[in-house]
């Protein structure tokens, strides 16, 4: 239980609350290390006590299933990549346990105590999961000669360290199948610690995937993969300590650990809806659900166990229907209808494991839990239309939506990844887009220039710190939050407003029951203090995973590349022609546009460049420049050099590192 009395810790608050944010005249210098031990308000207190009053937090099944099975826990050791620095350090959530922190959300610490059960499981004899090496499981089938992996991590680095530590319990884990679930790296980008294209070839090892997977995996992490990776460090909590006053849970698991990533095609694709394999004398139902949590998505049936495996269709959660990273809107119906043709099939089905979180056993149990899932996403989908259709637009429709009790008290269903709030707009999205049928929302101004007119009309800034401290000190966070991000994209360099809107940002955090929106809240805070975005992704990283991407991909992420302003008036054609792939493009530039496409050498180019992949990759991440290209061997020039010159000056920075809570 929360203890509602008065503690130094909140006395602490209140007075760091007058100073800071009502005497304007003051200089306040708290620093990151202060802002973190910022405790949680009354209004936060009250506000996590419903969950205790209201949810039965004790309920032990989720805990005897996440232990159930266990060969062994993993160990708390530090991954440090080869440049140094730590990827992933299990140890530093040891401070999750007993009874939730007052700035937690007592419903999210139980969630992250479950997140917190790692290592080696035995789902059936012969099915076996690893989890917590990663936000992901990596599960392993027995085959006749082998294992089946089914979804690589993240990282090269940390699907080794778990199939070293599988290796430990069940000996050589001897490679004869894999199959990627969906087209999210978590998934798939720790394949090449496993195998390569050549060696999957030579051994006759298929890597099974649902249609269109390289196409949406090169797409997510390419052609957008700049944004989503900022907005992922926001998402994921990235720049936070781990800590009660930090980074405590994604949710969905752990964390995302950031390290090396890596790809290879596919061998074997399922492009419908049901295709029957037999894996190395395994016998699979793969069943092909495109569209649904990712555009690229299966599932599978194992008969020998009775066994479905849900990928990221079904987890411990209330998913995503539109991902705060960003990526491509999910249909929140068609997901759900993937759910109840899953339950028509499995009238045998006695375990239940999914990309995430822990398994479930007993036929009852699963088609239970799978309902509920259905339900949920149903209920989701159905009662955003209706709202809508009545009028609401989508922050109308997101304030007044609750899940019904027979959902809602389920833990599965709860919003620790996704949320009612987001998804809900993600709905009207889909079906809507951006646009709320407000005239007054159909050209606003950007946020720069209405945020000095906002400040304006409210009467400057020090009537607005005023005003916004009383609100504070009524915990009207939300409000605050909204009126200061005007004040300090008007002023950014105002040192109250940015401290009085973290600190209203924190007290968000501390009521989150979402990991990702706990993680946000937190993330925006630390820059507003700090004033600096911490480096993002290496782009070096991410070497392995573009030399395996096809061509085409690249010359997607070419094209948005362009700067449309510098490209202004230019006329250029080119061909690039990739020698050891065979392989060439013709790159058309027209009205600050370009095209592309794979063709013949068009001989009324402008210039030919002959070079390899590994250049070009050089040349996309920035480690390759215009001297580098120029001397090297692996580049060669037919025709106008100071038309290849002029063709890369076209080509914009990139920045992966943009500001988010400043203009």
């Amino acid at each position: 239980m929360i203890n509602l009395g008065i503690t130094c810790q909140r006395l602490r608050f209140l007075v760091l609350n007058f100073f800071v944010f009502t005497l304007l005249g003051c200089d306040p210098q708290i620093t990151q290390s202060d802002m973190t031990e910022t405790a949680a308000s009354d209004f936060t207190l009250a506000h996590n006590q419903r969950f205790v009053d209201n949810l039965d937090l004790g309920h032990q099944q989720d805990f005897d299933d996440a232990t159930q099975g266990l060969v062994a826990y993993a160990p708390n050791d530090e991954l440090v990549s080869d440049l140094g620095f730590t990827l992933w350090d299990p140890a530093s959530y040891d401070f999750i346990q007993g009874d939730a922190p007052e700035t937690v959300n007592p419903s999210l610490w139980r969630q992250a105590k479950l997140n917190n059960i790692r290592g080696l499981f035995k789902v059936e004899e012969g099915i076996y999961q690893l989890r917590g090496f990663d936000l992901a499981n990596t599960t392993l089938i027995k085959s006749e000669n082998g294992w089946i992996v089914v979804d690589p991590l993240t990282s090269l680095e940390t699907t080794t360290a778990a199939m070293k530590f599988a290796e430990q319990h069940l000996g050589k884990i001897n490679l004869t199948g894999v199959v990627f679930t969906h087209s999210h790296a978590d998934h798939f980008a720790g394949i090449l610690s496993l195998t390569t294209s050549d060696g999957a070839a030579k051994k006759g090892i298929p890597i099974i995937a649902p249609a269109g997977f390289i196409q949406e995996a090169t797409s997510e992490n390419i052609i957008a993969g700049p944004a989503m990776t900022r907005r992922g460090s926001y998402m994921f909590g990235s720049a936070l300590d781990h800590s009660v006053t930090g980074h405590v849970d994604a949710g969905l698991g752990k964390q995302v650990v950031f390290g090396s990533i890596s790809i290879i095609p596919p061998t074997v694709s399922i492009d419908q809806p049901l295709v029957a394999l037999n894996v190395d004398g395994i016998d699979f139902e793969f069943y092909n659900m495109p569209g649904s949590e990712a555009p690229a998505e299966l599932t599978f049936y194992l008969p020998k166990w009775k066994a479905f495996c849900g990928a990221e269709i079904l987890s411990h959660v209330m998913h995503n229907v539109l991902t705060l990273r960003g990526a491509k809107v999910r249909d929140a119906l068609l997901w759900s209808d993937y759910i109840g043709e899953s339950i028509d099939r499995l009238g045998e089905v006695e375990v239940l494991f999914n990309s995430h979180h822990w398994p479930t056993w007993g036929h009852g149990r699963i088609i239970t839990q799978m309902q509920q899932q259905q339900d949920m996403y149903k209920f989701i989908h159905d009662q955003t239309l209706r709202l809508a259709n009545l009028g609401y637009t989508p922050r109308e429709i997101a304030e007044q939506l609750q899940l019904p009790n027979s959902l809602a008290k389920n833990f599965h269903v709860r919003g620790y990844y996704g949320t009612l709030s987001h998804n809900s707009k993600a709905v009207y999205q889909h079906y809507f887009g951006w646009y709320d049928g407000n005239p007054a929302n159909l050209n606003p101004l950007p946020p720069e220039q209405s945020a000095t007119r906002y400040v304006e009309f409210m009467g400057g800034s020090g009537a607005i710190l005023q005003r916004a401290s009383d609100y504070m000190a009524k915990g009207d966070y939300r409000w605050v939050g909204e009126v200061l991000n005007h004040l300090v994209f008007a002023e950014p360099n105002n040192i109250a407003a940015r401290e009085m809107l973290a600190a209203a940002y924190r007290q968000m955090a501390y009521q989150a029951e979402s990991g990702p929106w706990r993680d946000i809240y937190l993330s925006g805070a630390v820059e507003l203090i700090s004033g600096k975005v911490k480096k993002g992704y290496s782009k070096a990283g991410s070497d392995a995973f573009l030399q395996e991407v096809p061509l085409l991909q690249f010359m997607k992420a070419l094209s948005v590349q362009l700067d449309a302003g510098k490209a202004e008036g230019e006329s250029l054609k080119l061909n690039v022609l990739f020698t050891e792939r065979k392989q060439n493009f013709v790159l058309t530039i027209r009205n600050s546009v370009m095209y592309y496409r794979e063709a013949p050498v068009d001989e009324t180019a402008d210039v030919s460049i002959n070079t390899t992949q590994k250049m070009f990759v050089g040349i996309l991440l920035g480690q390759v420049g215009i001297k580098e290209m120029i001397g090297s061997e692996q580049l060669s020039v037919d025709g106008s050099m100071l038309k290849l010159l002029k063709f890369f000056s076209l080509l914009g920075e990139s920045n992966e590192d943009f500001q988010i809570v400043f203009p």
